[in-house]
């Protein structure tokens, strides 16, 4: 499973020195570039749109920590794909993400994931 790694920046913590709760989309989105360019599928993640995203939070992460965000494939539909990331900072778990992407052509229509691609988002 590959990991994305990076300090939490002065800039995503609130006033209370914690990450605010947007910033661990972020750090999905950053998760997912990084899982797509490790698995060769560049064209992949640049052609999907989040539909769906799911949150469980657990525990904070704060400035100063580094967040390790592990991601992989669930699951793969006709014209989608669910991806979980565990988000932890410090090795303190932070919370968990599900999210589901479609994959789309330019106009935005979705359009069926090949098979080779869904095979190895499957691994």
């Amino acid at each position: 499973m590959p990991t994305w790694s990076a300090p939490v920046r002065y800039a995503e913590v609130d006033q209370q020195g914690v990450v605010f709760n947007s910033h661990y989309l972020l750090y999905c989105d950053e998760a997912m570039g990084a899982f797509c360019e490790q698995l060769g599928l560049r064209e992949f993640v640049a052609a999907v749109r989040l539909v769906k995203a799911t949150v469980t939070w657990s525990g904070p992460a704060h400035w100063g920590d580094v967040v390790d965000v592990d991601a992989r494939c669930t699951k793969v539909g006709r014209t989608s794909a669910t991806i979980a990331f565990e988000i932890r900072a410090a090795d303190r778990p932070c919370c968990t993400v599900e999210t589901i992407y479609v994959l789309a052509d330019p106009q935005g229509t979705p359009i069926p994931i090949p098979d080779d691609t869904r095979a190895t988002l499957l691994g």
